[in-house]
């Protein structure tokens, strides 16, 4: 069962200044098929082998309007990496960069080199630090999901399930990220107004077997934990494993986030209560087809929300 958040809306610039005009890119492409830079976090998570695996069926079937140059580091907290694939795709001289950064903050210096030679760049999953960009005077279009909504959507979800007074846990995922850090705030919306006690919250950078550690130390100082809300479905997995070991899968519920596969045969197992779609198969696309836009039209580029859904058994 799906619950829809958030629609793909266009939301207009009000006024631009010539900084803006410049730094976001508004140039032709050098060539008549430009050539697109897809960097991602790690492709080891499914989520990103899921958005992959979407860019290159919308690049396959439309090759003839782009090149297609997508990458990813090996995990999640590379972020030396992932700084120098974007510094590969300058040297190349692509013509637009789709960006999922591994930090909020890090990734914005080189992003700024990147519109200095006239890139366009498009930020996708986790939004860029908008005081970081701010104090280097520029600004990136920000395509996809409200993360502190979809995880009140899973938080609501949970709290359904319980009762006032219970006590829950928060499994984040990199502190340095902004959808980590949103996904946070949005399961502590959902636990004060249902009136449910968060007694520990603890980073497992969106890792699997970090997630089962975590979970194993959580329910030994509080053993009274009734539900654990994860931000992302490779920590909700480990979670899941680790009240399996105990034996206490009936006894803590569990949310994630991203809705993989591996997830949803939790949820057919009654092992997961819900997770959050947002559509990693068309997230890298939306930035494709963004930057494209920017590209072909040259158009002023603002934030772009994209859909998220609640997904229960």
């Amino acid at each position: 069962m799906m619950q829809s958040s958030g629609r793909f809306p266009r939301r207009a610039a009000l006024g631009v200044v010539p900084w803006l005009l410049s730094a976001c890119g508004r140039t032709p492409p050098r060539n008549a098929r430009p050539t697109l830079s897809l960097i991602m976090k790690s492709l080891a998570n499914e989520f990103f082998a899921t958005m992959e695996n979407g860019a290159k069926h919308h690049h396959a079937v439309h090759a003839a309007d782009y090149e297609l140059l997508a990458s990813g580091i090996a995990d999640e907290r590379d972020v030396k990496k992932q700084i120098a694939l974007v510094e590969r795709a300058i040297s190349r001289q692509v013509d637009a960069i789709v960006l999922a950064p591994a930090d909020s903050k890090a990734l914005v210096p080189v992003c700024k080199r990147a519109l200095d030679a006239k890139i366009v760049v498009v930020n996708i999953d986790n939004k860029l630090d908008a005081q970081a960009l701010g104090e280097k005077s520029f600004s990136i279009p920000f395509v996809g999901p409200n993360n502190r909504k979809g995880a009140r959507l899973a938080g609501e979800r949970l709290a359904r399930a319980l009762r006032a007074g219970d006590a829950v846990a928060i499994i984040e995922g990199v502190a340095s990220t902004s959808n980590g850090a949103e996904r946070k705030r949005g399961f502590q919306d959902a636990m004060q107004a249902a009136g449910l006690r968060i007694v520990a919250s603890r980073s497992a950078n969106w890792e699997t077997d970090q997630a089962a550690r975590a979970t194993v130390a959580i329910l030994q100082e509080y053993p009274e934990v009734r539900g654990i809300l994860a931000a992302n479905d490779s920590m909700a997995i480990g979670v899941a494993n680790a009240l399996s070991a105990l034996g206490k899968s009936e006894q803590v519920l569990v949310v994630g986030f991203d809705n993989v596969s591996a997830a949803r045969k939790l949820l057919q197992e009654r092992r997961l209560l819900a997770t959050v779609d947002q559509h990693g198969d068309r997230l890298a696309v939306f930035g494709i087809e963004y930057a494209l836009e920017i590209l072909s039209k040259s158009a002023i580029p603002a934030d772009r929300e994209t859909p998220l859904e609640l997904v229960t058994s």
